[in-house]
């Protein structure tokens, strides 16, 4: 079984060159790199310029494992400590400066393709703030006319398997919202609204005939009254 190699090869590799008189061979070996890169950083050839970094001090060598490839160059280099895999948890997307061209392109992409996700997570999945996605969404931003939507998976800017795991999240966000609008609206039934209008026109029609009747009713007691006052008035002229 290979041995892992140092957590920065080409810096490991580069204070080895100068610090130790290793064959270029034990060096690359040990770093995971060909000995022609090793052989450029000797001659300062190398197209970059590395920091060496002390493997002894980091745990991955001892000085008496140096002490033996020195001795014997044909001397395997053995790994004292494995180095520990580092993560990233929190804060935003590293992109590689090569790659950051790319972002409106593949911003854009995700909000015509997938309007449902917010801005939080096309932010975390491709590395961007919410101005720049508020710009390219309302073309306000400075290279709009030269940005064209790409899928962000083919650019380099995220896994498929990161695109589909967003992509599902905003499906499912967006379908629990839909059904609590769902559950807040009374459902009315038009049968409901004639049957209240034809309700409301018949009591309305019942209380207008119910107004002719006491009218009528009040208009003839009022005649009645006037004809028994002449009479009484003529029998006692």
């Amino acid at each position: 079984m290979a041995q892992p190699t140092p957590l920065m090869p080409h810096a490991t590799a580069s204070w080895l060159v100068d610090n130790t008189s290793l064959s270029f061979e034990q060096i690359a070996e040990f770093c995971g790199l060909h000995i022609l890169e090793v052989q450029a950083m000797a001659d300062d050839l190398a197209s970059s310029k590395y920091t060496g970094r002390d493997p002894v001090h980091s745990g991955e060598l001892t000085h008496e494992e140096i002490r033996k490839g020195q001795a014997d160059p044909n001397y395997r280099l053995r790994m004292h400590r494995a180095p520990v895999d580092v993560s990233r948890t929190k804060g935003p997307r590293y992109t590689p400066v090569s790659k950051r061209q790319d972002k409106p392109d593949g911003i854009a992409w995700i909000l015509r393709n997938h309007p449902e996700m917010s801005d939080a997570q096309i932010g975390k999945l491709i590395g961007t703030t919410r101005n720049t996605i508020n710009a390219i969404r309302g073309r306000s931003h400075w290279n709009i006319q030269n940005i064209q939507p790409k899928d962000p998976v083919t650019l380099g800017l995220c896994s498929q398997r990161e695109l589909d795991a967003a992509v599902a999240k905003a499906a499912k966000r967006a379908a629990t919202v839909e059904d609590v609008k769902e559950d807040d609206l009374t459902i009315v039934d038009p049968r409901d609204d004639r049957e209240r209008l034809i309700e409301e026109l018949r009591a309305e029609r019942d209380a207008a005939a119910k107004a002719a009747v006491e009218a009528a009713q009040e208009a003839e007691a009022e005649a009645w009254l006037e004809a028994r006052r002449a009479s009484e008035a003529a029998g006692e002229s």
